[in-house]
């Protein structure tokens, strides 16, 4: 593994690299989107933006964008390889995200509960809505055949 990474900004998503994005989503356990490859491939491939780290032929990280282009973007699958963590490639991900969204009013996430992600994005200037208090907001979200409470 070197020490340097080649980012990559990609308009688009090459589907001859379906099999690095199988590896990726399996790396980190996100199992549930590798099941029906095909889906996973349109998603990225339907994406407004994805930027994407490679250490030489492997990929190590992606993120994702969804946008109008005007009033919000959507921050979506911020992965990175666990033998990469703790590098800077999430950071330089979800830089590289804002800075394409930078005229963006509204960036969106939503990700679990841990305590790792909050510090992170917390250290990339986001807030979490059950903090806000000038600005009182809330999320609403709905999961196909998932039972959510």
């Amino acid at each position: 593994m070197s020490k340097s990474f080649t980012l990559s900004l990609v308009p688009g998503f090459d589907s001859s690299q379906r099999d690095a994005l199988r590896d990726l989503y399996d790396a980190v356990g996100w199992s549930t989107y590798t099941q029906d490859l095909n889906r996973l491939v349109t998603a990225v491939e339907g994406s407004h933006f994805v930027v994407t780290v490679w250490d030489d032929e492997c990929l190590v990280g992606l993120a994702r964008a969804l946008s109008d282009d005007v009033s919000i973007a959507y921050i979506q699958d911020i992965l990175v390889r666990p033998s990469h963590q703790r590098m800077g490639v999430g950071r330089a991900l979800v830089n590289s995200i804002l800075e394409r969204y930078s005229h963006v009013r509204q960036k969106v996430l939503l990700t679990d509960d841990r305590p790792e992600q909050h510090q992170f994005y917390r250290s990339l200037s986001f807030h979490n809505t059950r903090e806000l208090v000038e600005t009182r907001l809330n999320a609403f979200v709905m999961f196909e055949g998932v039972e959510l409470v």
